[in-house]
């Protein structure tokens, strides 16, 4: 009993360690809840352009000293808006479209990364560094957290309504651009409250596979917003424990608990899981033979 308390309380003796601790969490639950509406919607691709577009506006937010949040909220609109442009005025489709918008603003945000004199390491918002997140960098996760988590919360059912049928939404009096704009918006600001801990290269898997996971395990789209969160805190835990004995990358060990747990819900999921069906199959046909 001793050595499993101090298997669990010795990360702790580091102060970095509740830091990324702390920061995991808190990037984990709210990108799970907005996973959801992602998966929903059907916005998976539209996720990981705006979460590689926001590198320009975070790196030009340092620049000049602006808040890191605006300078993605920004960069996440442009990208959107370019998107609709290449798609809407030519003979290019929206797949194609988001590709190229998305690549082009990401290899912007490298090359700014690459030019720009830092007393920091800029290359830690590509790839992350939850284990150098500091006590004020919580606090701004938190900050960012919170706020995309009231949203989602208190307009869940307007959210939910425009995800399932948005002429329904317009017709009860609903603005459905208005709401896909926010959730544009919110998907910004939780690209942010991710950067430190995977790297703007990991936060779309964390903006996805949460919501997928808990959709191969329930159709209530309420349940799925208490699924997915547990889900991905769990992974935030495991992979961040995984990490620190195992001496490898925290923020990709957290995405590759995700990863693992998304694949053996879906081989094992009591309800149309790979595995479970094909043995479910097979019962049946010996029923049926004998």
């Amino acid at each position: 009993m001793g050595a499993l308390l101090e298997f669990f309380a010795a990360p702790f003796r580091f102060g970095f360690m509740t830091n990324a601790m702390i920061a995991t969490l808190i990037a984990s639950i709210v990108c799970a809840l907005l996973s959801c509406w992602l998966v929903l919607i059907g916005w998976s691709l539209m996720g990981d352009a705006v979460s590689h577009a926001v590198l320009p506006g975070v790196v030009l937010a340092y620049i000049v000293g602006a808040p890191f949040a605006l300078g993605a909220i920004v960069f996440g609109v442009l990208a959107v808006a370019l998107i609709g442009a290449v798609r809407d005025r030519g003979r290019v489709k929206e797949d194609a479209a988001i590709g190229i918008v998305f690549t082009t603003l990401f290899a912007l945000g490298l090359v700014l990364v690459s030019i720009t004199p830092s007393q920091i390491d800029l290359n830690h918002i590509v790839f992350g560094n939850v284990l150098g997140v500091s006590t004020a960098d919580v606090w701004q996760i938190a900050i960012l957290g919170a706020i995309v988590a009231a949203v989602l919360i208190l307009k869940r059912r307007d959210f939910t309504l425009y995800a399932f049928d948005p002429s329904h939404a317009f017709a009860i009096g609903l603005n459905p651009r208005l709401l896909g704009a926010t959730l544009l918006g919110l998907l910004a600001l939780t690209a942010v409250t991710a950067l430190q801990v995977v790297g703007v290269v990991l936060v779309v898997a964390m903006l996805i596979i949460p919501g997928a996971t808990a959709r191969l395990l329930t159709d209530r789209f309420g349940r799925m917003l208490v699924i997915a969160p547990a889900l991905a805190a769990l992974c935030g835990i495991v992979g961040l424990y995984v990490s620190f004995y195992a001496e490898t990358s925290a923020g990709g060990m957290v995405v590759l608990a995700q990863g693992i747990l998304f694949f053996a819900v879906y081989l094992f999921a009591p309800r149309g899981g790979v595995v479970t069906e094909g043995l479910r199959t097979r019962r049946r046909g010996r029923a049926t033979a004998a």
